[in-house]
């Protein structure tokens, strides 16, 4: 068995037992970053960690789930980069400044929202990075984690880590259920992003720091991959 097809047994298995708890929010766990009953509370466990209080700038998926970490920055005066969907752009982030929005947080911190109100900016336009918060399906204790098969997060911070946007200092967290927490070991390959913090509605678990990829594998990416993404398609016509 391969490493992906270990992976997409993990995620069944994941999406099947939130489902099965009835913790999973519609539309439903399958096939995406699981929303989760609780995530409101996972995010405010989130917020009063020191690694939160330090950090001026944050760097967010789009996912409902961590729709309520993405407020809690705006309303605690945070810069805040959120990624434009499967990084559809070649200005790949969302710029939300707390000091200069022209929406509510509200209708500004979803996906649609940003695009309606929310500048995109270019890699070469925005400032380091202190905390990145991943979208997960499943992780475990040391820190591995799996995403919903996309890659779009490890692409992301990928493309920061060659920016010398994300660096040793950033933390890497996730807000999830207690039931996308997998005992033993993960499937893992050498492009993963590995995390800092695991945050659940009711623990925080800080995990063994992870070696980290040191930017963009291209071997490891298909050439649609490639060509779907704007800013690795301009990448690698430069070079």
């Amino acid at each position: 068995m391969t490493i992906e097809q270990e992976k997409r047994e993990v995620r069944e298995a994941v999406w099947s037992r939130l489902e099965q708890a009835g913790q999973a929010l519609p539309p439903g766990a399958e096939g995406r970053i699981p929303n989760f009953v609780g995530a409101e509370l996972a995010a405010e466990r989130l917020a009063q960690h020191e690694v939160w209080r330090r950090a001026n700038v944050i760097k967010s998926n789009p996912d409902t789930a961590q729709l309520p970490v993405r407020l809690r920055a705006l309303a605690d005066g945070k810069l805040l980069y959120m990624a434009v969907p499967k990084i559809a752009d070649i200005r790949p982030f969302y710029l939300l400044d707390p000091a200069n929005l022209n929406a509510a947080p509200a209708d500004v911190t979803t996906g649609s929202g940003a695009a309606d109100h929310a500048p995109k900016v270019g890699i070469s336009e925005m400032r380091p990075v202190d905390l990145v918060v991943c979208g997960s399906v499943a992780v475990n204790r040391d820190g591995v984690r799996i995403g919903k098969g996309a890659g779009y997060s490890d692409i992301e911070v990928a493309l920061l880590i060659e920016a010398g946007l994300v660096g040793p200092s950033t933390i890497l967290a996730t807000t999830v259920h207690a039931l996308q927490i997998v005992d033993g070991p993960l499937p893992e390959s050498s492009h993963d992003v590995g995390l800092d913090l695991i945050i659940t509605p009711d623990e925080v678990i800080e995990c063994r720091r992870r070696q980290r990829p040191t930017g963009i594998y291209w071997e490891s990416l298909s050439a649609e991959k490639i060509d779907a993404i704007p800013v690795l398609r301009a990448s690698s016509i430069s070079e």
